[in-house]
């Protein structure tokens, strides 16, 4: 079983940065593809990018392509999202979740899920 913990997030302006993090205890985390997906109020998730087990491969949906990217350390068994020239569209409750597919674009399609941290971009 693989837990998964989250940091980072919080508010900005747009056009600034944020990076995210995803530390996981509890299981082989290299085996695992890891997702970062988006939420506002009364919608679902929405499908960020991933990264395939190893980092050798990432993939970004159209509205976050450019700006963010997504890496792994799997000796430390942390992902990340790191986002920058912020957009207020893309204020939202982030997650990260690991699956073994690669990629898995469907929230409720991955095995374990972190808690979720609140990005907010707003002048």
């Amino acid at each position: 079983q693989v837990q998964l913990a989250q940091s980072g997030g919080g508010s900005v302006q747009p056009g600034g940065s944020l990076r995210l993090s995803c530390v996981a205890s509890g299981g082989t985390f290299s085996r695992y593809a890891v997702g970062w997906f988006r939420q506002t109020p009364g919608k679902e998730p929405e499908f960020v990018g991933a990264i395939n087990w190893s980092g050798s491969t990432t993939y970004y949906e159209d509205p976050v392509r450019g700006r963010f990217t997504i890496s792994r350390n799997n000796t430390r068994n942390t992902a990340y999202l790191q986002m920058d020239r912020l957009k207020p569209e893309d204020t939202g409750v982030y997650y990260c979740a690991a699956t073994l597919a690669f990629p898995s674009v469907v929230f409720a399609g991955y095995d374990f899920r972190g808690q979720g941290t609140q990005v907010t971009v707003s002048s």
